[in-house]
């Protein structure tokens, strides 16, 4: 029965959660030594507390001049003899000091016998006024030197006598009481020491029995679960946690399990992703430095230079410049938004020198959205598809806006044009056609349009997560309007934390 019953108990400690496991040990050493430690503090305050009554008590009765009878009868014999006067020996003010300390002697004292013996004093006190007062009233009406040296005699001298023995009595008890709290105090100490002994030597049995079962149930199992995440962390996914008696260690090797088969899924979904975004850039780039836009360019600078247009054709030489320095932009693969504006501007200026007839165009960026990061050329394939799909497609003069602003902590650029615009139906098919690439594309939905898009919505998803990308609305005869939704980030490191 003895072993099933710890063995029980090894059982439930074993099952239960480690920071219940952390607790009871906490608890098991700091409880005791709480409680040892009150006991001792008001121990020792109690008997500081009585220690000090008594020492102010027999203080307070120290007071009381030792000669207090030969003073205060020497002052009588001065005022019946006539050798001073009340005003000068003021012998009501000396009663009324030893009435107040009498007062706080009663009031102190906890020995009910001493008590006593200081509300005696005080009686005493009061009959002492009454017979100064009636030689006072003795010396006011004339003669009564006899009457008056006879209360001296024998009323005054014998109740100081009684006072002063009093008062001795008083200190002799209180010292008597202080030698036997003295000796109370010393015998409780041993006593005390003896406990204190007893539990130091059981919370130190405590504190051993737990230093073995809680490495074995707490520090063992993690040690294997840290084995297991170095060789994780060493490449090698193959590994799994076995499982474990604690409930939260258990629970924690099912957790670190379900991790390594995710980051093992999550590998190979980034290296695909990787791939992707590598062959998105490159076509995007391909297609951004087509031969056709370059020979519809140059081919217009030919006709300006031969039309004498000198000025038309170094804005455009220096648009076509600044057009594929920015495409370039030193291999980066971000920019910020101050350079894509400057991209896109590049582009819509040669592009209206060319369709001066009917392009009109109009940025307008605050310049603190300006050092946002993007994803390099993700605004121009949507400009050119409002240009080509758009305006051109409506035969008369057209105009396209582009414009940013603030959406909680994100920034949405919006690409608007007032071109032929698209049904429903067609929008649909857009953006079921960039947000699923598909390589049969419907017949509404022109390829170059959809894969353009696609690239743009593609990167933007790589690099942001799935919550950014491209959003698109239209009314068929009015315009379009197409949203980019991207982080309000000025360091692509930020961008990456959040998506971890």
């Amino acid at each position: 029965m003895k072993n099933i019953f710890f063995q029980g108990i090894k059982n439930a400690y074993e099952n239960m959660k480690l920071n219940r496991k952390i607790q009871l040990s906490l608890l098991l050493v700091i409880l005791p030594t709480v409680i040892l430690f009150m006991f001792l503090f008001f121990n020792v305050y109690n008997y500081n507390q009585k220690y000090d009554r008594i020492i102010s008590n027999a203080s307070e009765a120290g007071r009381f001049s030792i000669n207090f009878k030969e003073e205060f009868d020497y002052k009588i014999y001065l005022l019946i003899a006539g050798h001073s006067t009340f005003e000068e020996e003021d012998p009501y003010s000396y009663i009324n000091t030893y009435r107040s300390i009498t007062e706080d002697l009663i009031k102190n004292t906890g020995i009910k016998e001493n008590r006593h013996r200081a509300e005696k004093m005080l009686k005493l006190l009061n009959n002492l006024e009454k017979y100064v007062r009636r030689i006072e009233d003795n010396k006011k009406a004339g003669g009564h030197y006899d009457d008056n040296f006879s209360i001296w005699e024998n009323d005054v001298q014998i109740v100081t006598s009684l006072i002063q023995t009093t008062v001795f009595e008083y200190v002799y008890y209180e010292t008597v009481s202080m030698e036997h709290m003295r000796s109370k105090l010393a015998s409780s100490l041993d006593k005390i020491t003896v406990f204190s002994i007893t539990v130091f030597v059981l919370l130190v049995a405590i504190a051993i029995f737990m230093s073995i079962i809680i490495p074995n149930s707490i520090v063992k199992p993690i040690h294997q679960l840290i084995d297991i995440t170095n060789q994780v962390a060493q490449g090698d996914l193959t590994v799994r946690a076995d499982t474990f008696n604690s409930i939260d260690v258990r629970k924690l090797g099912y957790s670190l399990n379900s991790m390594i088969e995710k980051i093992d899924h999550l590998l190979k979904k980034v290296k695909m992703d990787e791939n992707n975004l590598r062959r998105a850039e490159l076509e995007i780039l391909q297609e951004q430095i087509n031969p056709h836009f370059l020979y519809n360019t140059l081919e217009t600078i030919i006709w300006l230079t031969e039309g004498g247009k000198q000025n038309e054709v170094l804005e455009m030489v220096k648009s076509l410049s600044d057009f594929f320095r920015t495409s370039l932009s030193k291999g980066n693969g971000m920019v910020t938004l101050r350079q894509e504006e400057r991209h896109i501007r590049s582009y819509l200026q040669i592009q209206y020198l060319r369709y001066k007839d009917i392009l009109e165009y109009s940025i307008y960026i605050p310049e603190y959205l300006k050092d946002a990061i993007i994803p390099k050329i993700s605004l121009q394939p949507i400009v050119e598809n409002a240009l080509y799909h758009g305006i051109k497609n409506r035969r008369r003069k057209g105009s396209i806006m582009v414009s940013a602003s603030m959406d909680s902590n994100d920034i949405v650029i919006s690409v608007t044009d007032n071109g032929i615009g698209m049904t429903d139906e067609t929008v649909n098919q857009v953006l079921k056609s960039i947000k699923q690439r598909n390589s049969e594309i419907n017949d509404t939905v022109s390829k170059c349009e959809s894969y353009g898009l696609y690239n743009v919505n593609e990167r933007l998803r790589l690099k942001f997560g799935e919550s950014y990308g491209l959003s698109i609305s239209s009314i068929y005869g009015e315009g379009t309007c197409v949203k980019i939704k991207i982080p309000f980030i000025t360091d692509l490191s930020k961008n990456n934390q959040t998506k971890s």
